[in-house]
């Protein structure tokens, strides 16, 4: 027998090894190229470059906007007659509320870190409540068309109360600062959740409910399983902007209640013409309020996978 051609063979010169074997009639094969993969290493660099790059373009321009504000402002405030105090003289008055925002010398002189975290306690009772009842509420409403007919009237004029109209009803009702307190944030809270509420649930696609139909949910198994997942996005929606109005309120009804919350600090400032402190603790408002919304924002998130703003 004759003996077959031998064939070409093409060799990984770095590994030794035969990668493949041309036919006997193909024309010689160009040396090829082996481009080497990236490393582990490699990646993980990429991957926190990008990571940085995306918290420096959250965060420059803040900065920067903000360094340009204080600018501004200690340009305008500077001069004798300024009725407001400028960055530096507020860094010099109110620099142990700044730094040391959980100091305690007293019943009353303790920093305003304390001050938040009760206030924020306040919140947390009326704010968990009105979700609990706005969502229950609210999902009876965009269920029922009676209900909706007979209880939607009645919601829209009364969340056009403003917070502080309650305050004088509850402190007849309830007789102590810190019950009364709590009650003006539920008032003020549960109306955006009732409303959104209702509106997810009136939105809820047909195919979903003829699904229950299929699977003879009982009610409380629909409410679980197709009411609240479907209208998801739009109670969060309700909850963020109940989450702001709380905090909004809580402020307003201690400048009236008294005690140790943040916003009877500020009444307090006041009276006694310290404007520094004022201003510091508009800053940590601003701030908490910031953080409550985010937070809610990514619990929403989480809940609805992303389709939540």
């Amino acid at each position: 027998m004759n003996a077959l051609p031998a064939r070409p063979v093409l060799v990984d010169t770095s590994a030794g090894r035969a990668i493949a074997a041309a036919p006997p009639s193909a024309p010689a094969i160009a040396e090829t190229k082996i481009l080497p993969l990236k490393t582990p290493r490699g990646r993980r660099s990429t991957q926190l470059m990008s990571i940085g790059s995306e918290i420096a373009s959250a965060t420059i321009p803040p900065l920067l906007v903000l360094a340009v504000l204080l600018l501004v402002w200690q340009l305008a405030t500077s001069g004798p007659d300024a009725a407001l105090p400028s960055p530096t003289k507020i860094w010099t008055e109110s620099n142990d509320l700044i730094v040391s925002p959980f100091f305690v010398n007293g019943s009353q002189d303790i920093g305003l870190g304390w001050r938040v975290i009760t206030s924020l306690e306040r919140v947390f009772y009326g704010f968990g409540l009105a979700a609990a009842v706005g969502v229950v509420i609210g999902a009876v409403i965009g269920q029922s068309v009676w209900a909706m007919r007979g209880l939607d009237p009645i919601f829209q004029v009364l969340r056009t109360v403003p917070p502080l109209a309650w305050l004088p009803i509850s402190l007849a009702a309830f007789r102590d600062s810190g019950p009364s307190a709590v009650f003006v944030i539920f008032i003020t809270a549960v109306w955006p959740v009732i409303i959104n509420t209702a509106v997810g649930i009136r939105n809820i696609p047909q195919d979903y409910r003829n699904v229950a139909d299929v699977l003879r949910l009982n009610p409380l198994e629909y409410f679980w399983r197709i009411m609240i997942p479907a209208a998801a996005p739009y109670i969060f929606t309700g909850l963020r902007i109940g989450i702001g109005l709380s905090w909004l309120a809580i402020v307003a009804a201690e400048m009236l209640t008294g005690g140790v919350g943040i916003g009877f600090f500020i009444w307090d400032a006041w009276n006694s013409s310290r404007l520094s402190d004022i201003v510091v603790a508009l800053i940590y408002i601003g701030v908490v309020g910031f953080v409550l919304d985010r937070l809610v924002a990514l619990a929403g998130r989480i809940a609805t996978h992303g389709t939540s703003a």
